[in-house]
């Protein structure tokens, strides 16, 4: 079901519903292209249109991140949960061994990407990768690099770059790009490569891995909490004021 919040579109759908959809797709060969939405980039887009653009392109913007759980469910918004990205991405990793679909990583250093592909390898056996790529590379390079993904027959493709470069390349080559199911993961290859952690899982249940990752990170990400979260929560409060305002009147 899709929804707007804060006048962006989001789907409320559970993890194992878009398990669903991504299966799906990769059988009947139809392409679904998916997005991850957190508040971060739901602030970067109201001032980046090309960000937005990109975003509103794509069939499944996930709800990934605790804020905009909380948010929706103040406004209403019958959200069940959080779907983070690195739990669809390892979620389809395991359909992908069990069902013979071949997945492809694209970002990352490149000794990163060969250890999250090894790491995936040893945790669901079975695994075939169609290939991988390091994600540095040049925009004189892209069209080489499409071609090379799709002659590698992937069923599924995960862009491990930040915001807003996987957003621009899924839109740029999403007619292009052969594998049905396409999906920007972020920084999650290097969580399955073990170069960064994950917060403990009472953290993840209470919406804390903000928390953790600022913890870990904190020169670089305490601007961007205090800015983005600042906005978010200054756009979220003039909402409920409104929704507030309609309802009295």
């Amino acid at each position: 079901m899709r929804v707007s919040f804060l006048d962006t579109p989001v789907d409320v759908l559970t993890l194992q519903e878009t398990i669903e959809v991504a299966v799906d797709a990769m059988r009947s060969r139809r392409r679904v292209r998916h997005v991850a939405m957190n508040v971060a980039k739901l602030v970067k887009m109201r001032s980046d249109s090309v960000l937005r653009g990109d975003v509103l392109k794509s069939d499944i913007i996930g709800i990934d991140g605790a804020g905009i759980v909380l948010g929706a469910r103040l406004q209403g918004i019958p959200v069940p949960g959080r779907v983070a990205g690195i739990d669809l991405m390892e979620a389809l990793l395991q359909e992908c061994a069990q069902k013979g679909f071949k997945p492809y990583f694209l970002g990352a250093k490149e000794d990163v990407i060969q250890k999250a592909v090894a790491v995936a390898r040893r945790r669901f056996p079975g695994l075939n990768f169609a290939g991988m790529r390091n994600g540095y590379f040049n925009t004189d390079q892209e069209a080489e690099i499409v071609a090379q993904i799709n002659a590698s027959g992937a069923d599924c493709l995960f862009i491990g770059m930040p915001t807003p470069r996987k957003e621009r390349f899924l839109a740029a080559y999403a007619e292009s790009l052969h594998p049905p199911f396409l999906m920007g993961v972020g920084g999650s290859l290097d969580v399955l490569a073990g170069q960064v952690s994950r917060a403990p899982e009472a953290m993840q249940r209470f919406g804390l891995e903000w928390l953790h990752r600022l913890l870990q990170e904190p020169r670089r990400m305490a601007w961007r909490y205090v800015s983005t979260n600042t906005v978010f929560a200054v756009l979220l409060f003039g909402a409920i004021l409104g929704g507030y305002s309609k309802r009295a009147t």
